[in-house]
């Protein structure tokens, strides 16, 4: 697999003292960490400890209750994770009505970022994934595995700094999970930050945090 032709910009990621709620229960409270370029998280904790409560706050999709995560550039300029993420979670957020095609496409469209593009094709993205064959198909018809394969595509084609990954190995065979490895390690080595949720092992050198909780 290539190596991206960038490198992403100096950033460091600081979380202090973060805390989320859901339905009036805490699930994740004073957590702090800090990520430099080419480090991964590793999320574990047992079912309900909060790991899915803590990449969505991360990813803008949950207020915090309390503390901060932000991006820091070298003048010491704050962004949030969000405007710089990727978020695949449980659901691949692809229209069923459409082809893998024309999802990615749309995603490429929306995710780009400004001084940040790839010149990468959604088909060369299948490519790279394992799963040529689909690109014209719609994503309803896909299998499980397939499905996942598009939603991961959707990572090569917008390049963001951080990969907020929650289960990425659900639904991969041995060689889709391989090939996650491989895209995970080439992000790394291109300066990207990884924090992903697992049970499974990535197969990447990380930092580990596990959360707390009952299942």
């Amino acid at each position: 697999m290539s190596k991206s032709p960038f490198s992403f910009p100096v950033f460091r990621l600081e979380a202090e003292r973060l805390a989320f709620r859901r339905g009036g229960r805490a699930l994740v409270e004073n957590l702090s960490f800090r990520l430099t370029n080419g480090d991964a998280l590793v999320v574990t904790g047992a079912n309900g400890a909060g790991k899915s409560t803590l990449l969505r706050g991360l990813a803008g999709f949950l207020s915090a209750y309390a503390g901060s995560a932000l991006l820091i550039d070298q003048a010491g300029d704050q962004e949030t994770i969000a405007s710089h993420g990727h978020y695949v979670g449980h659901q691949e957020g692809s229209k069923p009505a459409l082809t893998a095609r024309e999802n990615l496409a749309f995603w490429q469209a929306m995710l780009t970022l400004p001084g940040l593009t790839s010149d990468m094709t959604p088909e060369a993205a299948l490519t790279q994934l394992g799963v040529p064959q689909v690109a014209d198909l719609p994503v309803a018809y896909l299998s499980a595995g397939q499905k996942r394969r598009v939603g991961l595509a959707r990572l090569l084609l917008a390049p963001r700094l951080v990969w907020i990954l929650d289960e990425p190995l659900t639904a991969l065979d041995a060689a889709g999970q391989g090939l996650l490895t491989s895209l995970i390690k080439n992000h790394l080595g291109c300066g990207g930050m990884v924090i992903a949720a697992t049970h499974a092992p990535l197969g990447i050198d990380s930092l580990h945090l596990e959360l707390g909780g009952k299942p």
